[in-house]
């Protein structure tokens, strides 16, 4: 019994420093807590965005901002995407380098980001992006950010 201990302790030595851990020492028992994710669900008829956080315990986080979505002829698109691309300090080709700050991209050229035109918001008026209050945009960058373009989804509905 002795020489089967020995050989246990041996083993259990290797395997920490090689670096694997036994199920309890890698909290095998979080595989079972709900994964952080982070879903922005934005209402063309509403022209509302509504950020939904779960952390890792599973508690929920909401917030819910005015946005600016596209006017007529510029339709922003319904449907469900990953964050595919973050830009701090985007500035648009297509649109004479306009301003797109805290930009996090969903679809192609589609984004949320920052505006200045805060008097357009409320209403669509832009020419298919997701406007935000520059203070709502960034906030949400750092959120994408944190939780990671993986587990951030953007649904746009009716």
């Amino acid at each position: 019994m002795k020489t089967f201990a020995k050989i246990i302790a041996a083993a259990t030595f290797a395997i920490a420093a090689i670096g694997f851990a036994t199920p309890s020492q890698a909290g095998f028992f979080n595989t079972f807590t709900p994964k952080a994710k982070l879903t922005a669900t934005i209402s063309l008829s509403q022209q509302t965005m509504t950020v939904e956080a779960r952390d890792k315990r599973g508690n929920l986080h909401t917030a819910t901002w005015t946005v600016s979505t596209g006017k007529q002829g510029f339709e922003t698109p319904t449907g469900k995407w990953r964050a595919k691309r973050l830009s701090e300090d985007h500035k648009s080709r297509k649109y004479n380098d306009a301003p797109m700050p805290h930009s996090v991209f969903f679809l192609g050229g589609y984004a949320i980001h920052g505006t200045t035109a805060l008097g357009k918001l409320g209403q669509p008026a832009s020419h298919g992006c997701v406007r935000l209050a520059p203070e709502n945009a960034e906030t949400f960058f750092e959120l994408v950010e944190a939780y990671g373009k993986w587990n951030t989804r953007i649904v746009v509905t009716d």
